[in-house]
């Protein structure tokens, strides 16, 4: 890895301040209050010392159906996905998923890979600046997994995609979301593609596939799941 956490918490944090700026943020306190709910329950077993951090979350009213998460424990929904997850478990899967690209340090991963490839230059050029313009922002917002929202795509690999996936799930079970709804989220995102592809699907891999993936793993969380139901970690977020 050639980037240090702080050097990617900076960017982070740049990055999300940046799109606080251009996008619209929720002021709907029920949305608001949902989300925050969720993102709280799964921050509670979080690893050490990621449960320990302060996460920020911002709602935004937008009809992209998206969420990200960003170093400097930096996390986004769009209210747009809010339409496609049925229930709080499958939200939960969507912000548990975008979490596990961070405590897996993915971001990095592919930043350092790109600094062998084509982007490597403007990659450079970030980490050297004092300060960022608009272009080199959105450089960094891609190689960080917020592409989509500035029209430039970087998908994680599926290696990177099937470990967030589970880390993810892990995630929900520890926190009493049943890991399994994770497959009938994707199945919503499946449905959507014939009124055109859904902004989180562009930079992650086929539904299908992902699909028979989660199934196989959703039955190996069955104890944890129940081990957290025990413990009275029942989830109670609502809209």
């Amino acid at each position: 890895m050639l980037f240090s956490s702080g050097q990617l918490a900076s960017l982070g944090d740049t990055s999300y301040a940046e799109l606080k700026q251009q996008e619209k943020v929720s002021s709907d306190a029920n949305v608001v209050r949902y989300v925050q709910c969720i993102t709280d329950d799964l921050i509670a077993v979080l690893p050490s010392p990621w449960r320990d951090k302060q996460w920020e979350v911002t709602v935004f009213e937008s009809e992209q159906v998206n969420a990200f998460a960003l170093p400097g424990e930096n996390i986004g929904v769009y209210t747009g996905l809010l339409a496609v997850t049925e229930n709080a478990h499958q939200l939960a899967a969507v912000i548990g998923h975008e979490i596990g690209h961070v405590i897996a340090d993915h971001g990095n991963e592919r930043m350092s890979n790109e600094m062998a490839v084509g982007l490597g230059l403007q990659l450079g050029a970030i980490l050297a600046a004092d300060r960022l313009d608009s272009n080199t922002t959105a450089i960094a917002m891609a190689a960080l997994g917020v592409g989509a929202q500035v029209g430039i795509l970087l998908p994680y690999s599926r290696v990177h995609e099937s470990e967030s996936d589970q880390l993810g799930m892990d995630y929900m079970a520890a926190a009493g979301y049943q890991p399994a709804e994770a497959a009938n989220l994707w199945r919503n995102m499946a449905n959507l593609g014939g009124n055109g592809t859904p902004e989180f699907l562009s930079t992650h891999p086929s539904p299908q596939s992902r699909i028979a993936a989660i199934e196989a793993y959703a039955p190996r969380l069955q104890s944890l799941y129940e081990q957290a139901r025990a413990a009275r970690r029942t989830p109670i977020c609502s809209l």
